[in-house]
């Protein structure tokens, strides 16, 4: 397996970048922010690999950090979940929001991404909170995380779309009462 690329870049694309390692260009797939945020052409760079075999092809998907990586690979694990999707949910949220998610078991922070419904939602968190877990990459627990103030808004009657657009500006390491202070607050200037 391929787990890490030093080189230069000498291509971008808008699925990926192509990396020269010692004469050999590597074509590696990842996301609009990782493409954002690598350096220019013939600029330096190491990126952590995921070589993906499949019987009709071979594909590298690069990240700037291991722990990209390694939640790219707890993702595919998950079933249903393909190199697409995984890279599509990457590419929407970050790290910390998907860990958050996870943790709180919030089904509507993932369906913010392309192609994944309430169902699958709730597949991927079932699946994903005991990997989570094993894998120590993320601490679980607590019940002051946006699924309770998303539960909490939506029994005040506001819309999904109102929620899923201030929940991100609500710190998750605040008490519960002042996490939906601070949602009711946003929701005030949004309308």
């Amino acid at each position: 397996m391929i787990g890490r690329l030093r080189g230069t870049i000498v291509g971008r694309r808008h699925e990926g970048v192509i990396l020269d390692v010692a004469g050999v260009g590597y074509e590696i797939a990842v996301t609009p922010q990782t493409l954002s945020s690598v350096p220019g052409l013939s600029e330096p760079i190491v990126l952590h690999t995921h070589l993906h075999v499949r019987e009709d092809a071979m594909t590298l998907y690069g990240f700037l950090d291991e722990p990209s990586r390694d939640m790219f690979r707890l993702l595919l694990a998950t079933s249903g979940i393909g190199p697409k999707v995984a890279m599509a949910i990457l590419g929407s949220m970050r790290l910390e929001e998907l860990h958050r998610a996870v943790s709180n078991e919030d089904v509507d922070a993932l369906t913010v991404v392309p192609g994944i419904g309430k169902r699958s939602a709730q597949r991927i968190l079932l699946e994903l909170k005991p990997r989570l877990v094993d894998a120590d990459v993320v601490s679980l627990g607590g019940d002051s995380g946006p699924g309770r103030v998303r539960e909490a808004l939506e029994g005040l009657g506001y819309g999904a779309a109102e929620i899923r657009e201030i929940i991100p500006e609500i710190p998750a390491d605040l008490p519960l009462q002042e996490q939906l202070r601070m949602a009711l607050k946003a929701l005030g200037r949004h309308t």
